[in-house]
């Protein structure tokens, strides 16, 4: 997502803004399951940043999950290196530099991508494309899910509640970012606030139709009850 430019100076028209400061990207992981947000990195739409952010979820989930993204072709090449193994190349005996070993794709990975085609900014088509994994496995999982199809519905509708809930993500308007330290650290809040503290209307309703207030991270069970701003607070935060 591009939530445009930070440290606006009046002074500089569009391309001297996006020469001089670029542009700045939130990537977030979801789990589905839960509406937890796992992890999010800011940073800018390269193959680095991809990279530190794919390497920080894998160091926060255990197993191997479905995932789903839009087309951005870094994800496919970091799923790659991350999620792989290297098989050594026989020596030949023969003089020179020896061959490099080859890498080979876990075969637990599962990941797919959904493409959505727009004409004058109406959604009129979507395709989804498997590229890692069989199809039978990522049918099986997606049945276990709360969705019937691959998607990122979710993922995008974490990113329009953030977008309501903290003013800097808003595109073109008065509130923007204007310094990265108090971006990241208003946004970690924001993020907090998400997962800890605000119920989520869906993860709330009970099978007899009652209501008991639930967060994203009690869901998950990474707390037993849900967090008042005072408890938050007084927690150490984990960026």
């Amino acid at each position: 997502m591009n939530y445009g430019h930070l440290s606006i100076k009046k002074s500089l028209d569009e391309s001297e803004l996006q020469a001089e400061y670029g542009q700045t990207w939130i990537w977030a992981a979801l789990d589905t399951d839960t509406r937890l947000i796992v992890s999010h990195l800011v940073g800018d739409r390269t193959l680095e940043s991809c990279r530190a952010f794919l390497r920080q979820v894998r160091s926060r989930v255990d197993n191997i999950p479905l995932f789903t993204s839009d087309e951005l072709v870094h994800y496919e090449t970091v799923l790659g290196e991350i999620y792989s193994h290297e098989i050594p190349v026989e020596a030949t005996g023969k003089r020179g530099r020896p061959r490099k070993p080859l890498r080979k794709i876990d075969e637990d990975l599962d990941y797919a991508v959904v493409h959505k085609t727009r004409e004058n900014r109406k959604l009129v088509k979507v395709d989804r494309r498997i590229v890692y994994g069989n199809e039978e496995r990522i049918d099986e999982k997606i049945a276990r899910g709360p969705g019937n199809k691959i998607n990122t519905s979710y993922i995008e509708r974490v990113n329009g509640t953030l977008r309501q809930t903290d003013s800097n993500l808003r595109r073109k308007s008065q509130t923007f970012a204007k310094e990265m330290p108090y971006f990241k650290a208003r946004l970690a809040v924001t993020v907090l606030v998400y997962n800890c503290i605000r119920p989520h209307n869906t993860l709330s309703k009970n099978q007899d139709k009652s209501y008991t207030p639930r967060t994203p991270a009690m869901a998950a069970k990474l707390i037993d009850k849900n967090w008042t701003v005072e408890t938050a607070f007084r927690k150490p935060m984990i960026l």
